[in-house]
């Protein structure tokens, strides 16, 4: 291990107290099931985008055992739109062995945090430095992209060993002194500089605390950090959705399988072809098919190009493995992806 800047966890510490973030509605708390919850909707998504429905759950699921006893449509309809839907069914599951485990009360060490559904390593940190002041260390992408930059770790982060030590970087560099309070404001410290100021584009190294530690600001390439050459090749995907609709003004849904894409959630009925499509329905119903605007859906390594066709049913139902009649009051209680909810929304 080379040579690990001196001082660095101080100035991050000091930094995030006067100049981090300290007004998100989930910090300032030690409550673990609030900072677990926003811990798992940050994932992959914007703070911006996370607020409105992170006041939402609490205001429904106030706590772990709310949740625990909630049905899991009506968990998967407010968790509606925000993507990644593996993290609320798993997040359903966490709350439930939580409760069933261990009594309601969340772990305090990140290593039994880890036990639960859904807690990987670097969110079972967060939560056990933010409420409880172990020492651990956090290393989600914009941690990844700090210390590389920091460290001068050039590395390529595709290789698992490679990882591994930057892992191991990131536990030597922790606060040692005063945890209770220093872990968190250090761990916060983290996640404000990457999410502020250590950007992946035009980093703002004049304004950074670390700056005059940073190998990469000295050498003048932070942009070349972190290294992962690995990447997922984006794919397209083409589908046809069924929206059927009876005398009375109702929708027909169907539960998509546990797994694949929207697993678990009500849709409309979903085609790899229009003749697919057409061969669901009645013979004599087939004729008064109307195609919709077909529209595009954009997912992190996939695009969906989505062809609504519509028909009005006034009696019997499409031919499909399970499936139900929504009214549109029933349509807000239930889960369902993002793009189906705006389709019938219109």
């Amino acid at each position: 291990m080379t040579a690990l800047p001196d001082g660095f966890a101080g100035r991050v510490v000091r930094w995030q107290r006067t100049h981090g973030r300290n007004s998100l509605p989930w910090q300032n708390t030690r409550d673990p099931y609030r900072v677990w919850l926003s811990e798992i909707m940050l994932q992959q998504t914007q703070v911006s985008t996370v607020l409105d429905y992170y006041s939402r759950f609490l205001v429904r699921f106030p706590d772990v055992r709310r949740l625990a006893a909630a049905q899991p449509d009506e968990v998967m309809a407010l968790w509606s739109g925000l993507g990644y839907y593996s993290r609320a069914r798993n997040m359903h599951r966490c709350a439930q062995d939580v409760v069933a485990l261990h009594g309601g009360e969340f772990p305090r060490t990140a290593g039994l945090l880890q036990t639960l559904p859904g807690i990987g390593r670097s969110t079972a940190a967060a939560i056990a430095s933010f409420c409880f002041g172990e020492r651990v260390a956090i290393l989600d992408g914009n941690v990844k992209r700090v210390l590389t930059r920091v460290l001068g770790f050039g590395a390529d982060l595709a290789q698992a060993g490679n990882e591994r030590e930057l892992w191991a970087y990131a536990e030597a560099l922790l606060p040692r002194r005063a945890l209770e309070e220093s872990m968190p404001r250090y761990t916060q410290g983290l996640m404000d500089l990457g999410a502020t100021v250590c950007l992946a584009r035009n980093p703002a190294c004049l304004v950074c605390p670390a700056s005059g530690l940073c190998v990469a600001h000295r050498e003048g390439n932070p942009e070349d950090y972190p290294v992962k050459t690995r990447k997922l090749k984006r794919t397209s995907q083409a589908l046809w959705l069924l929206r059927a609709r009876n005398a009375q003004g109702s929708t027909w849904l169907e539960k998509r399988p546990a797994t694949g894409i929207w697993a678990g959630l009500y849709c409309l009925p979903v085609y790899e072809s229009r003749d697919a499509l057409q061969a669901a329905l009645p013979a004599k119903a087939q004729a008064r098919l109307q195609d919709g605007e077909p529209f595009l859906h954009v997912l992190t390594h996939k695009d969906l190009h989505l062809h609504p066709v519509a028909i009005e049913m006034p009696s019997g139902s499409p031919r499909t493995e399970a499936g139900a009649w929504f009214a549109g009051s029933e349509l807000p209680r239930i889960g369902l992806p993002a793009p189906i909810r705006r389709l019938l929304q219109d």
